[in-house]
């Protein structure tokens, strides 16, 4: 039997991986680089997106989710069918004349109102008054409702300075009314909004017209 041979064992060592040349090295700095620009860059645009959606949402709640005021007023447009006055000495009227109503709805929803009474007065005493039936003023515009007025001196006490008036060849009257309704936005929002007329008519009479119309 052959003798053996002493061999010495040594362990096994893989072999290492060989380091990247200075390309392959510098095409993968440059990949990262240009993945991380393109992150920013999405980031960059969703912020700007989300500013602008920010933006967009405020101002649409404040113009047109934002209930605003209507205006009522008594047109100058009046037509005047029975005048009759008296004198200074003997101081009365009895007026009968057609005017409109106008209301004036700058929402971006139609407004719906209820009907109401409109008072006419001469010096805090009333005159006359009117019925406004119920109506709708759509969005961004103004309803004109049309009237017949009566008015007359029968409930004014002697205390009055109608005759004064009446001396100067004037009458002044004052109207009220409110309006009570709904803002209609987007169609599925309503929201209370009331309404106040209130002005002052001078009549001339020595022409028979509307001298100036305050509201």
């Amino acid at each position: 039997m052959a003798e053996k041979t002493n061999q010495q064992v040594y362990p096994f060592i893989p072999a290492t991986k060989q380091p990247r040349n200075d390309e392959e090295s510098g095409a993968l700095t440059s990949d990262q680089e240009l993945k991380r620009k393109k992150r920013i860059n999405l980031a960059i645009y969703i912020a700007a997106f989300a500013v602008f959606q920010t933006i967009v949402i405020l101002v649409f709640a404040l113009t047109v989710m934002r209930v605003k005021t209507l205006k009522v007023r008594l047109g100058t447009d009046v037509t005047f069918q029975n005048f009759s006055t008296g004198t200074q000495a003997s101081p009365a009227f009895d007026l009968s004349f057609k005017t409109q109503v106008r209301v004036k709805n700058t929402n971006f929803g139609p407004y719906k109102f209820d009907s109401t009474i409109a008072t006419f007065m001469y010096q805090g005493v009333t005159v006359g008054q009117v019925i406004i039936p119920k109506g709708k003023a759509g969005l961004r515009s103004t309803k004109k409702v049309g009237v017949t007025v009566n008015v007359n001196s029968n409930a004014l006490p002697s205390t009055t300075n109608l005759g004064s008036e009446l001396g100067a060849h004037v009458l002044t009257l004052n109207s009220h009314a409110k309006l009570s309704g709904k803002v209609e936005l987007m169609f599925i929002m309503k929201k209370k909004k009331s309404a106040e007329m209130n002005c002052t008519m001078t009549i001339d009479l020595s022409t028979k017209a509307v001298q100036s119309m305050i509201c």
